[in-house]
């Protein structure tokens, strides 16, 4: 199992402009030996954060139950809905030289909207609370994570926050250790896990019942996805400057959809196999450059898992972070504030304590 996380206390300043809240960390801690003790690191830790954070500190005392693995359960609903999508995205590769410039310009603004969406929105705003959004642009968030097509907020996170409290463990809903197709695509194709269901079940998801806004989107989800996945993506190019109907579904639909869940999936996959762990050497998730630059910044997963409470989810801002630019063009503006930030300090304090020595500055 890896080794827990050592106590990281916030502060918080709030005011009606963008502020940034700071994360700070003591320079020194006895870390205590023997399992009772690690029980009480961790209740330490989550007494700690600010209760709308809590629920994604991992847990390191969390174990697999030992005995035979459950039977998989296929859910074919999920294979054949995921099969056509990526057979109409391999058509679309066909098409996609036939395209107009229009569309292709469309289909960029589609999947940085809609991934926007996923980072700015079910990540690090609902998932995390690293950030406090005002309703302009909490709108402007659900519309965006609709398009998506990646299940509704309330879900996403739900699943994100046992992700990162039960981390490569049975109660993870993409654990890693089953392998780079289970962690990637797998997952979504088969009935959760029972420890999955249980812990899940367990989180303190208040914050997110109390959104009224999450809630008109879980139950209005189907028909919203229809429109704004599947329908407008595809009449807007059709119908605004005559591209092909089928030039339209095929690639600013279809290939467009995919290229979106599979970059995000590559988080939960290539960003937990592949990389440096420059920041915690005992947890799984890793440094990697190329995922962020296709996720608009969710690629520095190594240092997101150790601070999931800082709203860049990385040390650097703005390199390879577009949703960082984003978040920060908002606070500027006054749609965003109260943005969660670690300090430099701490920072390597944790690099000394608990990295794996590939750490460069800057």
């Amino acid at each position: 199992m890896p080794m827990p996380l050592l106590q990281e206390k916030v502060s918080s300043q709030e005011s009606s402009d963008s502020s940034t809240a700071t994360v700070m960390t003591p320079h020194s801690m006895d870390l205590k030996n023997g399992r009772e003790k690690l029980k009480d690191l961790a209740l330490h830790l989550v007494d700690d954060i600010r209760p709308e954070m809590k629920e994604d500190i991992h847990d390191p005392t969390y174990q697999d139950e030992v005995g035979p693995a459950p039977k998989l359960e296929y859910v074919w609903r999920n294979i054949i809905l995921m099969a056509l999508l990526h057979l109409g995205a391999l058509y679309g590769i066909t098409l996609a030289p036939g395209c107009k410039a229009y569309t292709w310009l469309w289909v960029l603004l589609c999947y940085v909207f809609s991934g926007l969406g996923i980072t700015a929105g079910a990540h690090r705003l609902w998932s995390h609370r690293t950030y406090k959004a005002r309703l302009p642009l909490r709108l402007f968030l659900i519309i965006a994570n609709t398009m998506a097509f990646q299940t509704y907020v309330y879900e996403w996170a739900r699943d994100n926050r046992a992700h990162h409290k039960f981390t490569e463990t049975h109660a993870d809903p993409h654990n890693s250790r089953r392998g780079f197709f289970f962690c990637h695509v797998g997952w979504l194709l088969v009935r959760k896990h029972p420890a999955v269901r249980e812990k899940g079940g367990s989180l303190d998801l208040s914050d997110l019942k109390a959104e009224k806004l999450l809630m008109f989107q879980k139950r209005y989800y189907k028909p919203s996805v229809l429109l704004m996945c599947f329908i407008l993506p595809t009449l807007v190019p059709w119908y605004c400057w005559g591209e092909t109907f089928q030039h339209s579904l095929c690639v600013a639909t279809f290939l467009r959809s995919i290229l979106t869940h599979n970059m995000t999936w590559l988080v939960n996959s290539a960003a937990h196999l592949y990389g440096y762990r420059p920041y915690d050497k005992n947890i799984d998730a890793r440094e990697n450059a190329l995922v962020s630059l296709g996720t608009l910044g969710e690629g520095f997963h190594n240092y997101h898992h150790t601070f999931p409470y800082d709203y860049s989810t990385s040390e650097y801002r703005w390199s390879l972070n577009f949703t960082t630019f984003f978040i920060d063009c908002m606070a500027a503006i006054g749609l965003a504030y109260d943005l969660k930030k670690v300090p430099k300090a701490s920072i390597l304090a944790r690099i000394k304590r608990t990295g794996d020595g590939s750490y460069k500055s800057g």
